[in-house]
């Protein structure tokens, strides 16, 4: 039986902006649909962890960026509401569900 990667990711989102909870719903929505229970998202507020963001680089939110698998590290920019591109950028469209 093989083993399942883990999608790890993190969002960056500016508080309760509308376009951040778009961004989380649709990342969750994604995420619920084709990687189920072979997934990770840390959520980080740059309101809250402004440091963090500017040292990761972050200048816009929402910023998602995938850590694993590889290839790694991939920075994606917006709502996430555009879903075939957004599978393929992030290498999702041939993971089996």
């Amino acid at each position: 039986m093989k083993t399942r990667e883990i999608f790890r990711f993190q969002l960056y989102v500016a508080g309760a902006a509308q376009n951040s909870a778009q961004a989380i719903s649709n990342l969750g929505a994604l995420c619920r649909e084709h990687l189920a229970e072979c997934h990770e998202i840390e959520v980080v507020d740059v309101f809250h962890e402004p440091k963090r963001a500017l040292a990761e680089g972050i200048f816009m939110t929402p910023t998602l960026v995938k850590l694993a698998p590889s290839p790694a590290p991939l920075r994606i920019v917006g709502t996430l509401s555009q879903k075939m591109p957004l599978l393929q950028a992030l290498g999702i469209d041939s993971v089996q569900t």
